[in-house]
């Protein structure tokens, strides 16, 4: 099983000291965070993607490849990839760039957001967003599994003869995760292909996280992929740790208060208790984490969102510091014992490459307009 960070990179005032960060401290704290998920033993970093105020991660890739320059073991992933707004051309190409640069260490999770005025920024609709959503990982599955593409479709322009450049390293496209917070119809996506499906499991009781998934695990049997509990899932989270539980609460209070995604609403009382976010000591953490396992069965990766809400650097490394030396040594030991041997593991490069039968060359040659065939000599 996985364990790891994600970010939605928000520029937020810290309410206690009532200074914003700039942008630029903002992006050099994501990059902290990922180098500090390395160092207390995490597996994964995952960035969200924002083209608006108070958010600064509008190029994954580029934070992720210098992420990946600085680090040898991290897993590398979006915590959401815009699948609605995005060319589909141009995601098959900049991750599979990632995928070369770091050496197989990336993975990535579709989405469609949740700003509504950036689909006229990028020239779309949003009252189009699931057809965009399906239309476009349609091309995009293909453009990483068949060399050359014709293809045509209702909301970019057709593709005739179409190579995407580089090639998927060893021939295996980067593991996809569809990431939903309520949207049935992209756990049906993720099921149809075979992919990953996340919950966001921040925002909404556990009920309804329970749904999400049991329809994806069913769908993802009907497709014939494995059993229901061989289907790939990941759930998201909110945490915020101290020793002593109620110095938890009393410290992460003025925050939750005052978050662009939880204040002004339920208290934090009421927000604990009917969803996911666990805030307390680091035992109460566990208990919490490892109850997730009793309404969505075993699964592959656990990301916490831990740097929200203008929390400072160093409370997030301090933070950082207790998930990788006190929790999820914990985790990894009792959901390993719990998950039965039948159950995949969290997909992996070098798995994914060993499934496939070994590495295979990924370039393409040009071809001929005229004869078809690649120049002489030219191999694969």
């Amino acid at each position: 099983m996985q364990f790891g960070v994600f970010t939605v990179g928000d520029v937020t005032v810290d309410p206690t000291t009532g200074r914003e960060p700039t942008e630029h401290e903002r992006i050099k704290a994501m990059v902290a965070i990922a180098l500090k998920a390395e160092e207390v033993g995490l597996d994964v970093f995952a960035t969200g993607e924002h083209h608006n105020p108070p958010f600064v991660p509008s190029s994954p890739t580029t934070m992720l490849g210098y992420i990946a320059a600085r680090t040898e073991r991290l897993l590398l992933s979006t915590a959401t990839t815009l699948i609605t707004t995005n060319d589909p051309v141009k995601i098959a190409e900049d991750y599979a760039m990632l995928q070369h640069l770091s050496g197989g260490r990336v993975d990535l999770m579709m989405g469609r957001g949740n700003t509504g005025p950036v689909y006229p920024w990028f020239g779309k609709d949003i009252r189009a967003g699931i057809p965009l959503a399906i239309e476009n990982y349609d091309l995009l599955h293909r453009l990483w599994r068949e060399d050359v593409v014709d293809w045509k479709g209702k909301y970019r322009t057709p593709l005739q003869s179409f190579t995407s450049t580089p090639r998927p390293l060893d021939g295996v496209p980067p593991f996809v995760w569809h990431g939903s917070i309520r949207s049935p119809e992209i756990a049906e996506q993720a099921a149809y292909y075979g992919d990953g499906f996340f919950a966001n499991h921040i925002f909404w009781p556990k009920e309804h996280t329970q749904r999400m998934i049991a329809l994806y695990r069913q769908r993802y049997a009907h497709y014939g992929h494995g059993s229901v509990d061989q289907a790939i899932v990941g759930l998201g989270g909110q945490v915020f740790m101290r020793r002593n539980s109620q110095d938890a609460v009393r410290e992460f209070r003025p925050y939750f208060d005052n978050a662009p995604v939880y204040g002004h609403g339920p208290s934090l009382e009421e927000f604990t208790r009917e969803t996911p976010l666990t805030v307390g000591s680091p035992q109460q953490v566990i208990d919490r984490t490892l109850g997730f396992r009793e309404y969505v069965g075993d699964y592959q990766r656990q990301l916490f969102l831990m740097d929200h809400a203008g929390l400072p650097l160093k409370t997030v490394l301090e933070q950082l510091d207790l998930l990788g030396e006190e929790v999820v040594p914990v985790l990894r030991k009792e959901f390993a014992a719990l998950r039965p041997a039948h159950v995949p593991e969290a997909p992996t490069h070098a798995a994914m490459v060993a499934a496939a039968g070994g590495a295979k060359d990924s370039t393409v040659h040009a071809v001929d307009d005229v004869t078809g065939k690649a120049p002489e000599g030219a191999t694969r």
